[in-house]
């Protein structure tokens, strides 16, 4: 099984957040920043607001399990943070991957939409 690269710390979170560039819509904010690895990393974050633990580990689930089917499409090298909304605590996945895709061509992190 393909290892996930994930970020795990709290400093390359801030890095992100801090260095990263945003754009966002009604079920998630996505920060991205540009690095010298050659794999791309996510990271996850939902807040209580969201919801009790199940509800937020229900929601990091359904981004871990869209970012793995659409990595191939996407740049290499980015360290990308998502930022789960209160408003997709009742979403499927199939939303859920809509509004991730549509951030990625905001940040125009796609491949082939260059």
């Amino acid at each position: 099984m393909k290892r996930f690269h994930s970020i795990k710390k709290n400093k390359d979170f801030q890095i992100v957040y801090r260095e990263g560039k945003s754009y966002a819509n009604k079920l998630l904010i996505m920060y991205v920043k540009k690095t010298e690895n050659e794999q791309t990393r996510i990271g996850i974050s939902a807040s209580k607001k969201v919801g009790n633990s199940v509800v937020r580990h229900r929601m990091a689930r359904l981004v871990r399990e869209v970012f793995r089917l659409n990595e191939s499409i996407l740049d290499t090298g980015l360290d990308i943070v998502v930022v789960v909304r209160p408003a997709a605590k009742e979403e499927y996945f199939k939303t859920m991957e809509s509004a991730f895709l549509h951030l990625c061509g905001l940040h125009n992190i796609k491949k082939e939409s260059k």
